[in-house]
């Protein structure tokens, strides 16, 4: 079973729907005892990084995730669930992360070109860095949805894809078992399913 994390700041009802398209079980769920008895996790999340932040550090999930992911539990954050997962982000001020993989989120405003609008939103192609089981159901140069102001920096170490969008965006990462994607594989049509399919069999 994956346990879909609720904290108050997620797109919940798409993710559930588009796992149990494909026949995978899942639960929207913010107990900690059924998010730890879960084969695997998703972090989703949208909104403002310090926000939910202090909503994860309130409930004690802060915790639970770094003692989850130590343990191997494969994770995925997705979108801010994604930016999450790093070691701290710059967006409207200084606000620690997860800090379960290494580097930090900052504003694409000011590192693309001044003709790009902001937010980065709509399709964009990945482009595959480095072979992962994620890929499995994929091919390189597939399209997916993006909506994000914000983007992960000093962190090709655990960069699996990127994104063009007038800097190389990291689109999908990994350290250990934490996965995360900036975009949403939810609003990525058939091949944002095939992501979530491989990561349910990882």
């Amino acid at each position: 079973m994956i346990a879909i994390i609720d904290y108050g700041c997620g797109n919940l009802f798409s993710l559930s729907s588009s796992l149990r398209s494909l026949g995978i079980e899942c639960k929207i769920t913010g107990d900690k005892a059924e998010i730890a008895a879960a084969d695997k996790i998703i972090l989703p999340g949208v909104g403002a990084f310090g926000d939910a932040a202090k909503k994860l550090r309130d409930c004690g999930m802060d915790k639970l995730l770094r003692s989850l992911a130590a343990e191997g539990k494969p994770i995925l954050g997705i979108c801010l669930g994604m930016q999450l997962l790093f070691e701290k982000s710059f967006e409207y001020g200084a606000h620690a992360g997860l800090g379960l993989i290494k580097g930090y989120v900052g504003p694409l405003e000011g590192h693309i070109p001044n003709n790009l609008k902001i937010p980065h939103m709509g399709w964009n192609k990945l482009n595959l860095v480095k072979d992962d089981p994620i890929f499995k159901y994929i091919t390189p140069g597939d399209y997916m949805y993006f909506v994000h102001s914000f983007y992960a920096r000093d962190c090709m170490e655990s960069t699996l894809a990127l994104a063009e969008y007038g800097a190389a965006v990291p689109a999908v990462v990994r350290s250990g078992s934490v996965y995360g994607m900036q975009f949403h594989p939810e609003k990525s049509g058939s091949k944002g399913l095939a992501l979530l399919k491989a990561f349910s069999e990882i």
